[in-house]
């Protein structure tokens, strides 16, 4: 793991390089309206590409008695001291600060309010929290990565 060292505050910052690689992801989501809880099981990856890196998730998402196949994919630009999350398209979705984590920008999609922030204080194990809230959606959603055993190994 590469990590930068900054003179000025004396200790080790986090930046895109240390994200990279892979993971075991699990996520809870609690959709409030629907009263019920979702469960999603898989695997990122977080690799370079031209411009900063890929992130790409596929798994299982389960609902109920149902089981889906699920993938996403984002695009992570280093910008400054934070990373900038774009969907795939390129269109911005958020942005969050590699070392100390907190609050994610906020973003509106449609009329429906996504609020999230990153927790690092369990590193290199760390989540993502969203809550979504507006006319069509009102649910909360905790994603954990955990570097996988075969990651860790090569490293």
């Amino acid at each position: 793991m590469r990590v930068g060292w900054s003179q000025e505050k004396g200790e080790n910052l986090r930046e895109l390089a240390d994200f990279l690689g892979q993971y075991v992801v699990s996520r809870v989501i609690e959709d409030a309206r629907a009263g019920a809880v979702s469960r999603f099981e898989g695997t990122a990856e977080i690799s370079r590409d031209g411009t900063g890196a890929a992130y790409g998730e596929s798994g299982a998402m389960m609902i109920g008695d149902q089981r889906f196949v699920a993938e996403r994919r984002y695009l992570w630009r280093a910008n400054s001291v934070r990373i900038d999350v774009l969907f795939e398209d390129g269109r911005a979705f958020h942005d969050f600060d590699p070392e100390a984590g907190g609050l994610a920008s906020a973003h509106l999609c449609g009329e429906d309010m996504y609020r999230g922030g990153y927790d690092f204080t369990d590193w290199p194990r760390w989540s993502v929290t969203w809550d979504v809230q507006g006319p069509r959606k009102a649910y909360k959603s905790v994603t954990w990565y955990e570097r996988s055993a075969a990651f860790a190994l090569a490293e």
